[in-house]
């Protein structure tokens, strides 16, 4: 799959013939009132606090991507993932991705370093949302809260140039 062309109004997007150039997860780990962040270290969003994870790869389901993720990422063993939400993210110069965000207090192991994310377990009321990305503000309360989510989201590199946030239909 190419990139679109570039794309600077969100009206001009048709969502029901969206395609994303990759498919995502981000997977945030609870141990009681912290959760687990990571600082990345290369690719899309370098610098950025987020939590772990990555592209699907063929063949693999996007659950197993999550836990492929953050073992790669962080050295963790996952299990039990649940989703919280599901966001689309289109750029101005044509990227697009579609990432389903999951949730688990379920895990072995203690978080490493690796090449390419630095770990840190931070409480739930202290999240560094002015190191991440700008949708972050906006569902990860949500995800806090429990409350299902989908969203939309136009950036213009790393700025945030409209979205939609819902409430996820039947969850």
């Amino acid at each position: 799959m190419g990139r679109t062309p570039a794309i600077r109004d969100f009206s001009a997007i048709d969502w029901n013939a969206w395609t994303p150039v990759d498919r995502c997860t981000l997977v945030f780990v609870f141990d009681g009132e912290r959760v687990l962040l990571i600082r990345k270290k290369r690719g899309l969003g370098a610098g950025k606090v987020n939590g772990p994870g990555g592209r699907q790869e063929p063949g693999e389901s996007i659950e197993q991507c999550g836990i492929r993720e953050t073992r790669e990422e962080v050295g963790l063993v996952v299990s039990g993932l649940s989703l919280a939400g599901v966001l689309r993210f289109q750029f101005a110069d044509g990227y697009a991705t579609h990432v389903h965000v999951f949730r688990t207090d379920t895990f072995e192991g203690s978080p490493i370093e690796t090449d390419e994310a630095l770990p840190f377990w931070t409480p739930v009321d202290a999240i560094p949302y002015d190191e991440m990305w700008a949708d972050d503000r906006l569902w990860i309360p949500m995800m806090l809260e429990g409350k299902a989510f989908e969203g939309r989201f136009l950036f213009d590199g790393d700025r945030l140039v409209d979205y939609v946030l819902e409430p996820a239909a039947g969850r």
